[in-house]
């Protein structure tokens, strides 16, 4: 697969791409109801685009409503709303039109975290597991899908640089961008983090123990969430039948097609209850999901 097509824009309708982007990584769960987006400055380093072409797009995502701008200090754009009229359009420019790539991009992804973890179990030192074992604390600390999101990018990353490979932990990095549209980061929400948490907690363990067969096991079934959540989107949008990848058989299977859901109000976010972080204390500030 050619890499390229979901790295850089073209420059001819470039402020109209990056609004489509950051829509469809709102509609993902990106970015939460009123989270910041990153600077005009990140967006252009990120996307690798002109500061001009990221204003336009926000002015485009603010006219649609999915964005607030405030000025002054503590300013910014700050996300309003998952969902607006325009926002299929953007999901299917950002999406549809390219799905065999990403259907490419997902069992790559699959391929090359499962090494990753295998390599990282074969070779962690004692310093990389504390590190492994300080991110999934924060992880399971998490009192909003925004820090879930932070400390599951963390953790990954201690677990890519666990096994001591500068490529490797390069190619996670990569990886990661491409999934995501260009602006790195996984989508969240409490639905997702309730299937994620598990997964986290039996890869670390895996890899403490040294056992690259199952770290390479859990992760592959691990990162198939975020393309889960994809294919979800992409269903939203009209998309009756999405072929995939079966990880284990590597045939093509077609997923049934669902029927569009209703726009959603906006979610609510309860913190975490007496209980504490595990299951029980998140059930009840669950929201709905849109990828760990």
């Amino acid at each position: 697969m050619g890499h390229e097509s979901l790295g850089p824009l073209r420059p001819a309708r470039t402020g109209e791409q990056v609004a489509h982007r950051l829509a469809t990584a709102i509609a993902l769960g990106e970015f939460s109801l009123g989270d910041r987006l990153p600077s005009e400055r990140d967006l252009a380093a990120l996307l690798q685009v002109s500061r001009e072409s990221v204003r336009t797009a926000l002015r485009t995502l603010s006219g649609s409503g999915l964005v607030e701008i405030r000025r002054g200090r503590g300013g910014g754009a700050f996300v309003r709303a998952e969902w607006a009229e325009a926002s299929e359009h953007a999901v299917r420019s950002a999406l549809l039109e390219r799905w065999d790539e990403f259907e490419e991009l997902f069992d790559y992804r699959r391929l090359i975290e499962s090494l990753i973890a295998r390599t990282a179990a074969e070779r962690a030192t004692a310093d990389d597991r504390a590190a492994i074992a300080r991110a999934l604390a924060g992880f399971d600390a998490a009192a909003t899908p925004g820090e879930a999101r932070e400390h599951d990018v963390a953790l990954h990353r201690a677990i890519a640089r666990a096994a001591r490979n500068a490529r490797l932990l390069a190619l996670h990095e990569r990886l990661l961008s491409e999934v995501s549209l260009g602006v790195s980061a996984e989508p969240y929400t409490w639905a997702i983090y309730e299937e994620a948490r598990p997964h986290h907690h039996a890869l670390a363990d895996a890899i403490a123990r040294g056992d690259g067969d199952e770290a390479a096991r859990i992760a592959g079934r691990h990162f198939a969430i975020t393309e889960d959540a994809v294919r979800r989107l992409a269903r939203r949008v009209g998309r009756a039948t999405l072929p995939s990848r079966d990880p284990q058989t590597r045939t093509t299977r077609h997923a049934t097609p669902r029927p569009r859901p209703a726009a959603r109000g906006p979610r609510r976010v309860r913190p975490p209850s007496a209980d504490g972080p595990g299951r029980g204390g998140r059930a009840a500030g669950r929201v709905g999901s849109s990828q760990a």
